[in-house]
């Protein structure tokens, strides 16, 4: 059965990799820049990947390609198999189910002490959901996703605790891709817009109470979702 989504080239989904301007390594960036493309779909769960058209995409040698390719299987986001090739790895509930915990977790705690910090300013927040609305009217769905992930980042920021979001961000790509499939769905993300509203007015009144009910509410969405977006998508999913 094939899914609603149309087919995406692996490599005509990459950006070329620019010359650095800082001390960053270039198989970070080729690793950003494969994780990006992979959380986001423009390289589809199952796609075989090509060293040759990727390092040509991307304009790296085969060495720091091969680096990204690595960290990325540790990941779990793709499978090298020697002799055969190199595969984007599924859709699999488990690991979705291990980074909504993760996710869950560490967001409770730091909006508990995001609650208590007396000069916690939403003026960000707001000025986030603001764009949501605006992403959402424009059928702006990378927009939306990006104003998403900032808003949530930014309660990490409040908390003084930002290394704990970025800590959890390799584990968290996968239910990241997940995150993405509902993204179409017009309902779903005003739902979405008014989930987030409900957490920022719970940290700026200080409720830490009803902001953890909305936060675990939130976070565990996509669990409640997947029999949907497992049906509508099944070669995306393995067990």
């Amino acid at each position: 059965m094939k899914t609603e989504r149309s087919g995406v080239n692996a490599v005509s989904a990459l950006a070329s990799i620019e010359r650095p301007r800082t001390r960053q390594r270039t198989s970070d960036r080729v690793y950003k820049e494969l994780a990006a493309a992979i959380r986001d779909l423009r390289i589809e769960p199952g796609a075989s990947l090509s060293e040759t058209d990727l390092a040509e995409q991307l304009q790296v040698s085969r060495t720091p390609l091969r680096e990204a390719i690595a960290r990325l299987a540790e990941t779990g986001l793709v499978s090298v198999v020697p002799q055969v090739g190199t595969r984007v790895e599924p859709i699999r509930l488990y690991d979705v189910e291990q980074a909504c915990f993760v996710r869950e977790s560490l967001e409770l705690a730091a909006f508990a002490v995001a609650c208590e910090k007396p000069e916690r300013d939403v003026s960000e927040l707001r000025a986030l959901l603001a764009e949501q609305e605006r992403c959402h009217e424009a059928h702006d769905l990378d927009g939306f996703f990006a104003a998403d992930e900032a808003l949530h980042r930014q309660i990490f920021e409040i908390s003084g605790y930002l290394g704990a979001w970025q800590l959890m961000q390799p584990i968290k790509m996968h239910l990241d891709r997940f995150r993405r499939l509902s993204l179409p769905d017009p309902e779903t993300v005003q739902v979405l817009i008014h989930e987030h509203t409900a957490i920022v007015n719970a940290l700026e009144t200080g409720d830490a109470v009803h902001g953890h009910t909305h936060i675990s509410r939130h976070a565990r969405r996509a669990l409640e979702d997947a029999p949907v977006f497992r049906a509508r998508y099944p070669d995306y999913f393995a067990d």
